[in-house]
C-alpha cells in the first residue's frame, strides 16, 4: 500500500536491485538507488503487480499480445500490472520514469520481437506505453548508462519536458 508521500519519479524496480526480473534476478542501476535513498522515486514492479510469478518463462511483446516463450499468452496479467502501475504512479504525483529497457512492460524505445530471436524492434512495453498516455516524461537506463548524480538527471528530465520530447535517445 502506497503512502501519501509525492515523488517526482518513478523507477523499474529491477533497477533498484530487487530481484522481480523473470529469472528472479534483478539489474542494479546506481543512479536508481540513488534516487530512492534521497527520497525522489519509488520503485514499482508491474510484472509483480499483474500477479506473474518469478521465476518465470521469459516473454515478449508480439504486437498487441504479450508471450511467454512456451506460446502462453499472458496478455492479461502485463495488462492488470500495468494498470496497477500506473496508478500508483499517478498516486504518487510522479511525472518522470526511470525503466529497465528492452522489457515487455517498462522497455521503452525498444523492444524485442515477440519471437524470442533477441531481435529488436522499435516500442514500448505496455506500461512504458501507458505512462507516454498519461504524459509522463521517460527514461530507459541504458540512455542515463553515464549520469550517476541526481542532478544531472533532473537536468535532463526538465530539459526533455520542455522540448516536449518523449525519445529514447537524448
Amino acid at each position: 500500500m502506497l503512502t501519501k508521500k509525492t515523488v517526482p519519479c518513478v523507477l523499474s524496480a529491477c533497477l533498484l536491485g530487487l530481484p522481480c526480473r523473470y529469472d528472479g534476478r534483478s539489474n542494479f542501476f546506481p543512479l536508481a538507488a540513488k534516487l530512492v535513498q534521497a527520497g525522489l522515486a519509488y520503485p514499482l514492479c508491474p510484472e509483480g503487480l499483474g500477479g506473474l510469478a518469478i521465476p518465470r518463462l521469459p516473454c515478449e511483446r508480439r504486437g498487441e499480445r504479450v508471450v511467454a516463450r512456451d506460446g502462453q499468452d499472458l496478455t492479461q496479467a502485463f495488462c492488470l500490472g500495468a494498470q496497477k502501475a500506473c496508478e500508483q504512479s499517478l498516486a504518487l504525483g510522479a511525472r518522470y520514469a526511470l525503466l529497465k529497457s528492452r522489457s515487455p512492460s517498462c522497455g521503452f524505445g525498444q523492444i524485442y520481437d515477440g519471437h524470442f530471436s533477441r531481435t529488436l524492434i522499435s516500442g514500448h512495453g505496455l506500461w512504458a506505453e501507458a505512462l507516454l498516455a498519461y504524459g509522463f516524461v521517460l527514461f530507459s537506463e541504458e540512455e542515463l548508462s553515464t549520469c550517476l548524480a541526481l542532478p544531472a538527471f533532473f537536468q535532463l528530465c526538465k530539459k526533455r519536458e520542455y522540448h516536449g520530447k518523449n525519445f529514447p535517445a537524448l
